[in-house]
């Protein structure tokens, strides 16, 4: 017997809802990964890649190491230009070696002996020449020798007093920039000696490697795909008449085959777009079709989850 239109769109209308049999505020999902893709800024030949797939990695274990030649080359280089740069600053900061000292305070005591006999022969020919006894030119003679021998002691008094003293502060300062200078060389040697080598920013497991020893890596190509523990969520659709009682924070209860049955979550984060919209004109019913991406993140042991596996997502009554 054929049925009337309106009698068969009443009867699946009818069916349609008898077979929607979920309960309220429980919601189907899947287990959501957000790798980290570990990678070098520069390209290079793969050295070594201690870990493979499934291993399970500490915070800042070693994932793969680049070939390092032309990195530790830059590293020495930095290190001795530093080295140089820094010593020389320092040798301006302390005048004159001992040795030079000691070479000026000897050349002093020699000069301030010439002065002695000279101030000593000075005082015997001005006695001679008050009894004429000796000529103009000698008194003059001795008077020539014995400024020369102080000017020669004073000359030397001020050798001494500046080899004690730091270089000028113009050439300090020059040094000092120049040290400087060399040290930030080293850094950013070290900084990319250190990029040669990737490391796990958190502990987790090895998702996936994507080269083997011996191949070149391109600048920014991942090498190594970590999944660390806090970074697994669980992802579940929202039917559209039931959106607005879910909100972020909300406590829900997490469970799929196999797991404990104690897991709990919290709903962090629910999109303002839909996710499916069906081909059909909108009715009351239709709209049960329409739902949103909300994602809930384990309060703890996420490690026990996988992604893509099912979950069922059920919201937890408000605690009081």
């Amino acid at each position: 017997m054929r049925l009337h239109p309106l009698l068969f769109a009443c009867a699946t209308a009818l069916l349609l809802a008898a077979c929607d049999s979920r309960e309220a505020g429980t919601y189907q999902g899947y287990v959501e990964g957000e790798y980290v893709r570990v990678a070098p800024i520069d390209g290079g030949i793969v050295d070594a890649i201690p870990v493979k797939r499934g291993d399970r990695v500490a915070d800042g274990a070693l994932l793969f190491q680049l070939e390092q030649t032309s990195e530790v080359a830059a590293h020495e280089q930095a290190t001795a230009e530093l080295a140089r740069a820094k010593s020389q600053y320092e040798d301006l900061l302390k005048g004159l070696r001992p040795t030079e000292l000691e070479q000026i305070k000897a050349a002093r005591a020699s000069a301030a002996a010439t002065l002695k006999k000279a101030t000593l022969d000075l005082e015997r020919a001005r006695a001679l020449y008050a009894k004429g006894n000796t000529s103009r030119a000698a008194l003059d003679t001795a008077k020539a020798t014995h400024d020369a021998a102080a000017a020669s002691v004073r000359e030397l008094d001020a050798r001494l007093a500046t080899g004690n003293l730091a270089a000028r502060a113009d050439q300090i300062a020059a040094a000092d920039a120049a040290m400087k200078a060399a040290a930030a060389t080293l850094a950013q040697a070290d900084w990319r000696l250190a990029r040669r080598e990737g490391h796990a920013p958190d502990g987790g497991i090895v998702e996936d490697v994507f080269f083997r020893v011996g191949e070149f890596v391109g600048p920014s190509q991942p090498v190594v795909s970590v999944l660390p523990p806090a970074n697994i969520k669980v992802r579940f659709f929202i039917p559209e008449p039931e959106l607005g009682g879910v909100h972020a924070g909300d406590k829900v209860a997490l469970a799929c085959d196999g797991c404990a049955g104690n897991l709990t979550g919290t709903v962090r984060f629910i999109s303002t777009e839909a996710e499916y919209t069906p081909p059909v004109i909108y009715s009351e019913h239709e709209k049960a079709k329409l739902v949103y991406m909300a994602e809930a993140w384990p309060d703890a042991t996420p490690e026990m989850l996988h992604p893509g596996q099912p979950v069922r997502v059920k919201l937890m009554p408000p605690a009081e």
